[in-house]
């Protein structure tokens, strides 16, 4: 069971790992997404690029796994209320907007999840 939850600790990183790269080698797309309220957009890609790829070695290293898995979760949280349901409520392409919604919302669920599982983890250690 353990090679299994290893199995899928590193499936659930390495697309934040893309995530991260395409930040940078798609930044006009990236920032064409953000809405009008959000300063330094530049900044912010580069910032969140950063982010998502050392969430994404982090967990697969199985360093800071707690913090980072709920940061990780926060910068979810965030594309959920400041990218997502700004283009919902505007409706800006409201199917595909829905759907990356919902995979943002499930992933946010899965890193919580990673999180708690090794918080529980290091208690009984």
């Amino acid at each position: 069971m353990n090679k299994i939850a290893t199995i899928g600790r590193i499936l659930f990183a390495l697309p934040f790992a893309f995530f991260g790269i395409n930040h940078f080698l798609m930044m006009d797309y990236y920032m064409g997404m953000l809405t009008s309220f959000i300063p330094q957009t530049a900044f912010v890609m580069i910032l969140t690029g950063l982010m998502l790829i050392v969430a994404s070695i982090s967990i697969i290293t199985k360093k800071f796994v707690i913090l980072s898995t709920f940061l990780l979760a926060g910068l979810l949280f965030l594309f959920i209320v400041t990218i997502h349901i700004p283009h919902l409520i505007n409706g800006v392409d409201t199917t595909v907007t829905l759907i990356t919604m919902l995979k943002d919302i499930s992933l946010m669920g899965g890193s919580l999840l990673i999180a708690g599982i090794y918080s529980v983890e290091k208690e009984n250690k």
